[in-house]
């Protein structure tokens, strides 16, 4: 991923904590027949230098075969995205140069794979994942609702990945190399459009600018 300076995040708390608010990622492999992306939710767990992902994916799904433990894979996170237009820009129109554009917040996690056929991985990682994503529910589901042996069924048609993340690469592209104003009104428009996510964090980034930057 190409990064100029100005966007790059190299925090890992940063990426971690937008990893773990937008856990669906994509994983993407080579395997025999070439590249692949699957469309995942990950786990996020503390193990390794800088953190370790964990999935599962259908028993069905090939990536697991074709994968050998140790190979390099990616998963992308993504944060949120927004067209932005260059008429939101305050100084567009004084002096006409500014252009469209597409801002957005992203982590992409570089890391060794290792495939977990294991009944006891993929259940403790189905438990964590229901406890996790059903915590907001006024009734939350847990995996106690169902018979065991429908469950018991179902994780038998599962397969658990690991990956030790080696590299986190972060890039928030929100106009900070625009002028104060610009990065502000653009903020703006965007909330007021509804797109809270991008808008909220190029508010975010004109509020930390230092004056006259």
């Amino acid at each position: 991923m190409y990064i100029p300076p100005h966007f790059d995040e190299p925090r890992t708390e940063v990426l971690h904590e937008l990893i773990r608010q937008h856990p669906f990622g994509t994983l993407v492999t080579h395997g025999a027949d070439g590249l692949d992306a699957n469309h995942l939710p990950f786990e996020l767990a503390p193990e390794g230098a800088i953190g370790t992902l964990r999935a599962h994916v259908a028993r069905a799904n090939p990536v697991w075969r074709e994968l050998t433990d140790g190979a390099e894979v990616l998963v992308i996170f993504r944060a949120g995205d927004a067209y932005i237009s260059p008429n939101w820009y305050p100084s567009k129109h004084e002096a006409h140069r500014q252009v469209p554009t597409w801002n957005y917040v992203v982590a992409h996690a570089h890391g060794r794979v290792t495939i977990r056929d294991d009944e006891r991985f993929v259940r403790g990682l189905v438990a964590r994942l229901t406890r996790t994503h059903e915590a907001t529910q006024p009734v939350p589901w847990k995996m106690g609702d169902s018979a065991p042996e429908f469950i018991d069924g179902l994780l038998e048609k599962i397969v658990g990945l690991e990956i030790e993340i080696t590299r986190l690469a972060g890039k928030s592209k929100l106009s900070q190399n625009k002028e104060l104003r610009d990065l502000r009104h653009a903020g703006e428009v965007l909330k007021a459009q509804g797109e809270h996510a991008i808008g909220d964090a190029m508010l975010a980034c004109a509020a930390d600018r230092p004056a006259g930057a």
